[in-house]
């Protein structure tokens, strides 16, 4: 992990949150920010009066003295545009003003685990541990709604101590999520309610709101709980200044031993300030405060671990979807749900599954980040390839009261304020090009991902075989068959090619079997013949005419952008076809990629490049032709991920690789014209979407061409990655972990249209080039490069994750952490066939 102290984090926050249960952010200076736990993306979000605090106390030599566990909130010089994970809520900043911070934090961070230490004066040293669990494969263990802090306090001088580490939080019970707070003042609030429950040694305030319509969007339970014997509790009250008051209040003497007899006590101390009782006035809620006690003697060390949980069950459709209105729905609100409160009764069943299980979610978490860390990568790679995760439990992500997995392309943010505004999801749903892009779903919960494909060929496809790009929601609703969609109009090209290479990659993975395939068959033999009658109807290999893409416009002519994700797909027809014994069907398509390579090479390699050709009849608006797109070569990184070899000559595709790189990555951005987002300015170093360096750039280009998209640089990395270009590939990875690096920019929050945006996850296959790794679940096969002496690769396959490495006598071994591999045999980049090592 590197250390990050809190003035270079200022971009730092971490989300903390399950798959589809939302979230808060712990930032570098130790502050909670980003509070989305109303199924709705706010990077707004605020719950003011939440924080940690410390109070120490010793009587000889005299010694009085409360803190509040942050660091004066920082600001990076000169803010990054697009971005406001620096921002830092008033409150917080007046908070530390008026009580006294910390002098400084690190900051040391490896998804899910945050780790702090605070910079403080005194006594006592504080370390604190934040993380959610998440354990690659177990979805549910994934998709717990808490946040956990573990703190660590040692007592480094030599006379003993007392000292409460207090934990403050707003009642957040009927908030929309949406609407800001000032104070306990929000839209939502009034008539809430904290109480204290002592259970197994824990106190919890929780947190309530009886009076609440229950189909209200905020309605639902929130708890804070703490695992201190003797833990005091301030229930309610609306200034921090009470809760502080209250710590210093704290005696040492106090009858503890009261609440042994009497636990539904908040406190056991007489006369120390008590709060508000009742319920909130209208419009306002109630803050409520506990104070973990501890006596320190010289050199001793104890533990304390807060948990917060949270239950929301109304998720409603609360964005805007695309596609022409339909007056049916009048104002009805579609109830979606939400699955993590089909598995918890409230936030109080929440909090006692987290105190049961801490130790054991703690390891399995532990054991995923460890994996990566013992990898040998430096601390730089493994923060970035852990922080892959991040955006599927961030709000980009939900499920359903049913179980199914859906995504927006991001969350709405500054990115997104010139056209949808700064909160809810981003370009709804499920949008196939930009998920094109994704693999971390895929390998790290390929359930979920599963899910996906069933709503793509279940309920988005349309009766002419074409898969929109979007899909409704509720999915009982008409879907987008036939009308226009948006970003492009009519269904993508390249999303449709993205439904059969995905098809296949949950089958390659395990995430599908033989048996789903022959249900899906009919499916996705009908979206084949609708892409080969529009695109290709005499069956050239070669696409042309109108081909809408990710780059919310339609690409025209012979391109390689759309032209490698056709061989790939065709490809990858293929191989199900031969797995299903169709082997004419399979002959057919081999012959029709055959066609189309010979002929997509001879038409738009320049000898450098790949170009995109038009008729004299096809207009140049939005096109790149002499160009040297990024993405030219997006569908040979998908083959290499699907181990379906070379879609086109190597030597030419090396080539292009390196085009890419001499002609688009930039180093320097100032003067630089953006005429749309800036992704990258400033010395930043960035690969830009497209560029033209023999000339010939359009009057109205390629949609997007002078942005930096985070997901095409961590695309072409591993592509190069793949083809050996290690130099290539590590120059973009480098610039870009150096752009995301916590201090103008969020490592755990790539941006593009929207925060946590979805084609980041292009980095998972940077992980798969760095081994090597090629899985085939049907036949058992794992191929990945030779281990060296004392490496360890991480494996991570649909039933089970571990690491392979070379035994003392030099043989292969797969070594599980997690599950079963399902490993049945290893080929390495110096193995023949009949070296393979057969794992038993």
């Amino acid at each position: 992990m590197r250390n990050i102290h809190d003035g270079d984090g200022a971009s730092l926050a971490l989300p903390l949150g399950g798959i589809g249960t939302g979230n808060v952010a712990v930032c570098a200076d130790g502050g909670l920010r980003q509070w989305q736990l109303h199924h709705i993306g706010n990077h707004r979000g605020d719950l003011p009066h939440t924080f940690f605090a410390l109070r120490v106390q010793r009587g000889e030599p005299p010694l009085s003295e409360t803190r509040v566990l942050q660091a004066a909130p920082a600001e990076p010089s000169d803010p990054a545009p697009l971005v406001t994970d620096h921002e830092v809520p008033a409150w917080q900043r007046d908070l530390v003003a008026r009580f006294g911070g910390v002098r400084g934090t690190t900051f040391r961070g490896a998804y899910p685990f945050a780790e702090l230490d605070y910079d403080l004066d005194g006594p006592v040293r504080v370390g604190m541990q934040a993380f959610t669990p998440m354990v690659p494969l177990d979805v549910d263990r994934s998709s717990i709604p808490a946040a956990m802090f573990t703190f660590t306090l040692t007592n480094t001088s030599d006379l003993p101590v007392g000292a409460w580490l207090g934990a403050a939080m707003q009642n957040p019970v009927g908030r929309d999520g949406a609407s800001p707070a000032d104070g306990v003042h929000a839209a939502g609030y009034g008539g809430n309610t904290n109480r204290v429950r002592r259970s197994r040694g824990w106190t919890s305030l929780v947190m309530e709101n009886a009076g609440l319509d229950p189909l209200a969007a905020g309605a639902g339970q929130a708890v804070l709980t703490c695992d201190t014997p003797y833990t005091a509790a301030m229930p309610q009250w609306t200034d921090p200044a009470e809760f502080i008051g209250f710590l210093d209040a704290r005696s040492p003497f106090a009858e503890r031993t009261r609440l042994d007899a009497a636990g539904h006590l908040a406190d056991h101390q007489p006369g120390a300030p008590a709060g508000a009782v009742g319920p909130s006035p209208a419009g306002s809620t109630w803050n409520g405060g506990l104070a973990a006690p501890m006596h320190l003697a010289p050199g001793q060390t104890v533990v304390v671990r807060y948990a917060i949980t949270w239950h929301f069950p109304n998720r409603y459709v609360n964005f805007n979807q695309f596609g022409e209105a339909n007056p049916q729905w009048g104002p009805t609100r579609f109830w979606l749900g939400n699955h993590y409160t089909t598995v918890y009764d409230d936030a109080l069943d929440v909090a006692r599954r987290v105190q049961e299980e801490w130790s054991d979610l703690e390891r399995d978490s532990r054991a995923w980040t460890d994996l990566l860390a013992g990898s040998g990568w430096d601390d730089e790679a493994v923060e970035h390839l852990a922080a892959q995760a991040a955006a599927l439990r961030s709000p980009t992500c939900f499920r359903t009261a049913d179980g199914a997995f859906f995504g927006f392309e991001g969350v709405n943010g500054a990115s997104t304020r010139g056209h949808a505004g700064d909160t809810g999801g981003s370009c709804p749903l499920n949008c196939t090009h930009v998920w094109n892009y994704e693999h971390a779903l895929a390998a790290l919960f390929p359930e979920l991902e599963r899910s996906m494909r069933d709503t793509e060929l279940d309920v988005l496809q349309a009766p002419d075989g074409s898969v929109p790009h979007r899909v409704i929601s509720p999915t009982y609703l008409p879907q987008l068959w036939g009308r226009p969609i948006g970003g492009p109009e009519e269904p993508a090209l390249d999303g449709m090619l993205g439904v059969v290479l995905k098809c296949y990659r949950e089958l390659r993975s395990g995430a599908v079997d033989l048996d789903w395939l022959e249900t899906r068959w009919p499916r996705l033999l009908l979206l084949l013949d609708h892409v080969r009658g529009k695109w290709d109807p005499g069956s050239t290999g070669v696409l042309r005419g109108i081909q809408p893409s990710t780059h919310d416009i339609d690409l025209r002519g012979v391109n390689s952008f759309m032209g490698t994700l056709w061989l790939a797909a065709l490809r990858a027809f293929e191989e199900m076809a031969r797995l299903r014994d169709e082997a004419a069907l399979a002959d057919e398509l081999h012959a029709l990629f055959e066609r189309g390579s010979a002929a997509y090479d001879a038409l738009l390699f320049n000898g450098e490049y790949y170009v995109q050709v038009l008729d004299p009849d096809e207009p140049d608006e939005y096109q790149w032709g002499q160009g040297c797109l990024s993405d030219q070569l997006i569908g040979q990184w998908w083959a290499h991920e699907l181990d379906l070899g070379h879609v086109l000559p190597a030597a030419h595709v090396r080539s292009a690789l390196r085009a890419i790189l001499r002609h688009n990555l930039r180093s320097g951005f100032e003067g630089f014209d953006h005429p749309y987002r800036v992704f990258a300015d400033r010395d930043d170093t960035g690969l830009l979407v497209c560029s033209w360096p023999t000339g010939g750039r359009p009057d109205v280009p390629t949609r997007y061409a002078d942005e930096v998209w985070t997901g095409t640089e961590q695309q072409v990395a591993a592509h190069c990655l793949r083809e050996g270009l290690d130099d290539e590939g590590w120059a973009i990875l480098r610039g870009l972990w150096a752009r995301y690096d916590g201090s103008r920019r969020n490592p755990y929050n790539h941006v593009e249209c929207g925060d946590h945006y979805v084609r980041g996850m292009a980095g998972w296959t940077v992980l798969h080039a760095l081994t090597g790794r090629s899985w085939d679940s049907v036949s058992g096969t794992l191929v990945l490069r030779t281990p060296r002496p004392g490496e360890r690769l991480p494996v991570l396959t649909g039933s089970g994750w571990g690491y392979v490495h070379r035994t003392d006598g030099g043989d292969v071994e797969v070594v599980p952490v997690h599950g079963d591999p399902g490993v049945r045999c290893v080929e390495t980049a110096t193995t023949t066939p009949e070296q393979a090592a057969v794992v038993r």
